[in-house]
């Protein structure tokens, strides 16, 4: 039984964890060809076919891997990352701030897009469950994407804005961070189960969540209601 909800469960979050992963990364590598940098484009990675985003060791072994050791209780993934040379851009620390953005940006949209779908469901008289926890999935995976890149720390979304509008001097101190960034969230992970083991054990990535990522999901299903409203609306 344990087994069917699971492959029930990857079948569900499959499309929406692909389509999220594949938007956010072709979005940056549209955004900073618009702003001058035309790397990703020669690259091809300004395109929606999912094989060009996905890292086999972060997009598949690592969600697995914390999928059994967690029993589902957090799971953390990454996508092969748009190159993007800051320094083609025309303003390259004002450029900087948009392509970040464009990343989150694209989860906003598609977790309205995945909102939106579950009202036509819904208005359609469809009760297949299926469908409709897809829809769900849709929504929670963009969701937690969104607030998870918006994280001011190197090298997600949110440190690069926050590279990009701080003043040089500290922006180059921040900057420094980059290369050791996915060991620092590597590290909040593993404290994570540690604090389960061993109580004593302090268990920061329980802060960012509680203080950073709850408030900016909380924010974030508020304003899906608002822009969703009318469409509530008008099908009931």
């Amino acid at each position: 039984m344990e087994s069917a909800n699971l492959i029930q469960t990857v079948l569900i979050y499959a499309l929406p964890v692909l389509f999220a992963i594949t938007v956010h990364e072709a979005a940056h590598g549209y955004a900073a060809r618009h702003f001058g940098d035309n790397t990703a484009a020669m690259l091809g990675r300004i395109t929606l076919n999912p094989i060009k985003h996905i890292d086999p060791v972060g997009t598949i072994l690592m969600p697995l891997l914390l999928y059994f050791a967690t029993s589902g209780a957090f799971l953390f993934g990454y996508a092969k990352p748009v190159p993007v040379r800051f320094d083609l851009l025309r303003h390259p620390k004002r450029d900087m701030v948009w392509v970040a953005l464009a990343g989150p940006g694209a989860n906003l949209l598609q977790a309205l897009l995945w909102g939106i779908f579950m009202y036509l469901l819904v208005a359609a008289g469809v009760q297949e469950r299926f469908f409709l926890e897809m829809g769900r999935a849709g929504v929670l995976v963009n969701v937690v994407m969104f607030a998870f890149n918006l994280f001011p720390l190197p090298p997600l979304d949110g440190g690069r804005v926050l590279v990009g509008v701080l003043p040089r001097k500290q922006a180059a101190m921040l900057a420094r961070v980059e290369p050791w960034g996915f060991f620092i969230i590597l590290g909040l992970v593993i404290a994570n189960e540690l604090s389960k083991a061993f109580p004593f054990f302090p268990n920061i990535l329980g802060f960012v969540v509680q203080y950073w990522m709850q408030p900016v999901m909380g924010l974030t299903y508020g304003l899906l209601d608002i822009l969703l409203t009318p469409l509530s609306l008008l099908l009931h």
